[in-house]
């Protein structure tokens, strides 16, 4: 811009269309000049003391808003941290838990079976006892019918042989009693028929 108002001064001169005394026709007028100056000290008064305030204002809530969502932001931030520490804390404590009553589990378990095992063992002790009890009454019981039965018998035999009844019942109690505690003590042997019969026919 002032290169072209040289360019055009130079021409003006030179052409001699204008005189120093005439003045320069870029130069403003000495009171537009006071006017605008004036106007312009106005407006910088009005943007100092009303807008300047209004955006040194702005920029201060603004700022406060920043810093106070940064903090908000940090404040979450740390809460977050604490809130994940106390789950991963809640986290161990439980798996330290489920451990806990899974050993304990274990230990109630393994105590049912052996329970189970003295329980099983001691019905299996009785049963078997119970069993001995009743096989020892079935043989008592045993020998005393095959004791009658062999005593009903030896009379009987007994009876053949000598030719008179033994059926009286002191008689043969006493005969039954005595033969049975020979046969016991082994003094009587009992010998087989066919070899008495080989050797009688020999």
């Amino acid at each position: 811009m002032q290169l072209m108002a040289t360019t055009v001064i130079g021409r003006l001169v030179s052409e001699g269309e204008t005189t120093p005394a005439q003045g320069l026709p870029i130069l403003p007028n000495i009171g537009e000049l006071i006017v605008g100056f004036i106007a312009f000290a106005i407006l910088f008064v009005i943007v100092w003391k009303k807008v300047v305030p209004n955006l040194e204002k702005a920029f201060a809530e603004r700022a406060a808003a920043i810093e106070g969502g940064i903090r908000n932001a940090e404040e979450a931030q740390a809460q977050a941290a604490a809130a994940l520490e106390q789950y991963q804390a809640q986290l161990r404590e439980a798996r330290t838990e489920a451990a806990k009553i899974r050993d304990e589990a274990k230990e109630q378990g393994s105590a049912i079976i052996a329970e189970m095992r003295e329980q099983a063992q001691a019905e299996a002790n009785r049963i078997t006892e119970t069993a001995h009890k009743q096989i020892d009454a079935e043989r008592r019981q045993a020998v005393v019918s095959l004791r009658g039965e062999v005593g009903r018998l030896s009379t009987d035999l007994a009876s053949r042989i000598v030719g008179e009844s033994l059926h009286d019942e002191v008689r043969q109690k006493g005969l039954v009693e005595r033969f049975l505690a020979e046969l016991e003590s082994g003094a009587i042997r009992p010998e087989k028929v066919g070899t008495d019969s080989a050797g009688a026919g020999a």
